[in-house]
């Protein structure tokens, strides 16, 4: 059974068609990386995975259940969370506040929480910033707090959105090793990212989108040769 699955799915804003008749499905233990030009509807299809925007048609299946229109809190203790491209922590907290309230989700007794949550800083590079304010990390860090909230609920699926964007090329390196040592943990994940380094070398397989529309979708390496893909989103390679 598929982990997550999509089928029809649609989402129109007015008379804007941000998501039309949109299947696809993830699979247990892959890292499904999501492409395409700004205002494809990537985003979108997050939100509508995690609870935040309604579809206007279709259905989305979690663990074969349905969970479309169900509210965030309930989708989340079912185990699909997401990272928001635009990091806003919680600036006047703790690093260790920070991930403690993703902790509170599974474990409501504040010492275990605590263990969770300082496992979690030391997974993500975080474990030295602990007591400092959130508001002080860098871009880098503020990234990491990111998705560190996001494990510390103990998720089955995780929705990244682009946690590579601005940072350095070895900031880039350490979010992948990352990455994968998350997924190699257990974690199944779907990756929107513009970064094509990262996405040829995470990814078991490749979605496509433009205009809300699948236009592609299969390996990496098959995905970079697709000519419907490089018009709408790669270009051409100079030789």
């Amino acid at each position: 059974m598929s982990l997550l699955e999509c089928r029809n799915v649609t989402k129109h804003f007015g008379g804007l068609r941000a998501i039309e008749d949109l299947s696809f499905a993830v699979e247990p233990g892959e890292i499904l990386g999501l492409i395409g030009p700004n205002g494809a509807g990537k985003t979108t299809l997050f939100a509508m995975a995690s609870g935040f925007l309604p579809p206007t048609a279709g259905e989305i299946f979690f663990k074969g259940r349905r969970i479309d229109r169900r509210p965030p809190p309930e989708i989340c203790r079912r185990g699909l969370v997401r990272t928001f491209q635009i990091v806003r922590p919680f600036g006047d907290m703790s690093v260790l506040d920070n991930v403690l309230v993703g902790a509170f989700l599974r474990h409501k007794d504040v010492a275990e929480a605590r263990r969770v949550a300082l496992a979690v800083l030391a997974e993500v590079g975080l474990a030295q910033r602990a007591a400092q304010a959130a508001r002080t990390l860098t871009l880098s860090g503020c990234k990491r707090l990111e998705v560190a909230k996001a494990i510390a609920t103990q998720p089955k699926l995780l929705l990244l959105d682009e946690v590579m964007a601005g940072l350095t090329k070895v900031e880039i390196e350490e979010m992948m090793a990352l990455v994968r040592r998350l997924c190699q943990g257990g974690i199944t994940m779907v990756m929107i990212e513009h970064n094509m380094h990262a996405v040829m070398n995470l990814s078991d397989r490749v979605l496509v989108l433009h205009h809300g529309r699948k236009i592609g979708a299969g390996k990496p390496e098959a995905i970079v040769n697709d000519p419907a893909v490089i018009a709408a989103y790669l270009g051409e390679r100079e030789d």
